[in-house]
């Protein structure tokens, strides 16, 4: 159970380091700080756990038309809502949530095989 409970902690300050590198990558994608970008990993987690499978399924049609890549604007609208609510966490425009999607899924892929 305590190795369970390390291994989220550390998945989750991985998640946070994501945010923070994507933050240094893409313009408008503002962290004020690395607590702010823990933070919003947890946001970000929290909110696609409840919203995910209802957006997923409202945009099926049109993601089967993209072959898949509706999903990073689906992804994007999740990064707008948990900037909303989130406080040290900006995006300015809807491209940089977008472009952030990508981005924040590429970092934490890469560092969570290189970490795990």
């Amino acid at each position: 159970m305590e190795n369970e409970s390390s291994h989220l902690i550390l998945s989750w300050l991985v998640s946070g380091l994501a945010v923070f590198v994507t933050a240094w990558i893409v313009p408008g994608f503002r962290i004020s700080g690395y607590f702010a970008a823990v933070l919003a990993a947890l946001g970000i987690g929290l909110v696609n756990a409840l919203l995910w499978p209802l957006l997923f399924f409202l945009t099926l049609p049109i993601n089967l038309l993209t072959l898949g890549l509706f999903t990073f604007v689906v992804n994007g609208a999740i990064l707008k809502i948990a900037a909303f609510f989130l406080p040290g966490f900006e995006l300015s425009s809807w491209w940089s949530a977008i472009f952030g999607s990508i981005v924040l899924s590429l970092v934490s892929v890469f560092l969570h095989w290189a970490l795990f």
